[in-house]
Parts: C-alpha cells; structure tokens; sequence
C-alpha cells in the first residue's frame, strides 16, 4: 500500500491527550497532528525521533495531518497507525501473497460472524472452509528481539481470542496475524508482561486449533508492503510459568 503524499515531516516533541502528537518541523514551527493508536506506544515513541505524517483534505477535521510513521536513533521504522495495518495485510491477502492463506480467491472485510463478531476478514474459496483472519498491529519491543502485542491490558483482545476459539470449535478456520509493524525485531511473541491473560488465552487458542501467524512490514515510505514471515514464540498457558516469567 502507499501512504498519501505529500509526507510531511517533523522531530517528536510529545505526545499528549492520548491522541495528539506535537512535531518540531525544520522552519522551526510546531504542527500538532492526530495519532490514531489507542495503546501505550511503548517504546515506539523518542523525544526528537523523526515523524512522517499524511495530510487530510477533509474540512471537518481540527487537525488535518496524522502520525503515519516514527524513525527511531536506532534507524528503525515503526508503524504507528494502528489503521493501515488492514491495509497492508488485505492488499496482501488479495494479491494472495501470504502462503498459509494463498488457497483464497474470496477476501472480504469486516463480515459479521456470530452474535455479535466481526472478522477483520473472511477468506472463502471452493472446497476450502471458511477462513476468519484477525490482524494485531504488533510493536512493543521486547528482550531478546522479541515484538510483542499487546503493549497494555486488552479486554477487547481477550474477546477476539475467545471468538476465533469458538469459530474453530465450529470448524470453521480461524487466523491470528499479527503484523509485526517495526523493523527492529526477528520473532513475535505475545506481551505477557503486560496482559498476562491475553497470552495464556492465546496459548490455549493455538492448542485448541487457532493458527497463530507473525509477518513483518518492508518501509519504503511512502510504500509499506508485508515483509517476511517471522517465528511465533507462545508461552505456555499455565498462569505460574508465565507469573515467573514476568
């Protein structure tokens, strides 16, 4: 996917009111633009870190530039819009360049499932079962070169995982894909340290049948594109090894 150019850029100052990032641009102005990330941004945000932001053209908006992309010293690019991570997978699944789920011809969104689901996507294609995806935008930064999700306690989280277990229960396929939006990392691995249920829940899910993916993004701004596919560590869901190992 492209991000919309022109890309403006500017040098983090901070983040405030959750949503809000406040940039130093070369002319020595301040722009303050939207951040579309409701965790935490562990360790995706530096004090004069480089930011990319699009521009809007919508007359409605108070702030018309959003947070697309943060470099870090390291050299590293983070994805800290949590909205283009459909995008870059669904273009992905469409061109059917993911390998695990390459035997789909059918790719729809945000279909309906259950009582009251909704599937980031749905795969279908003849003599396959229905296959329900559901993309995690991954960038907490863990030891060892670990990426992680969640970055912060996610009820909302724990309810995907319990929905997708359901759907396999039915015999349907269900998919986690966590895109692991950062390119400073090797393997994923669920964040225990900060949603000790959500790993354990997702350990379970993977027994039970739930397919657990990880893939990296390619930057190139303003080209982000699903980069390789990347070793899934799950820990084991018994809540005692992972209380000793957080």
């Amino acid at each position: 996917m492209e991000l919309p150019t022109p890309l403006v850029e500017g040098r983090l100052i901070r983040r405030r009111l959750r949503f809000l990032l406040d940039l130093r641009c070369a002319d020595g102005s301040t722009l303050t633009v939207h951040c579309p990330n409701t965790g935490t941004m562990e360790g995706c945000l530096e004090p004069d870190a480089l930011v990319l932001a699009s521009r809007s053209e919508s007359p409605t908006r108070k702030y018309p530039h959003t947070a697309e992309l943060i470099r870090l010293a390291s050299g590293a690019w983070v994805g800290i819009n949590t909205h283009r991570a459909n995008a870059i997978v669904g273009e992905a699944l469409r061109r059917r360049a993911i390998p695990e789920l390459a035997a789909y011809g059918e790719v729809r969104a945000e279909v309906r499932y259950g009582r009251e689901s909704r599937a980031d996507f749905l795969l279908e294609a003849p003599g396959e079962p229905p296959c329900l995806v559901e993309v995690k935008n991954a960038t907490w930064p863990g030891p060892e070169g670990a990426i992680g999700f969640p970055d912060a306690v996610t009820l909302r989280g724990q309810k995907h995982v319990r929905e997708l277990r359901a759907a396999r229960r039915l015999g349907q396929r269900a998919v986690f894909l966590f895109l692991c939006n950062r390119d400073d990392g090797s393997f994923f691995r669920p964040c225990h340290e900060r949603d000790r249920d959500y790993a354990r829940a997702l350990a379970r899910a993977a027994r039970a049948g739930v397919e657990v993916l990880a893939y990296g993004v390619r930057f190139a701004p303003p080209l982000l594109e699903l980069g390789e596919r990347l070793p899934v560590a799950l820990p084991s869901p018994d809540a005692r090894a992972l209380r000793r190992r957080g």
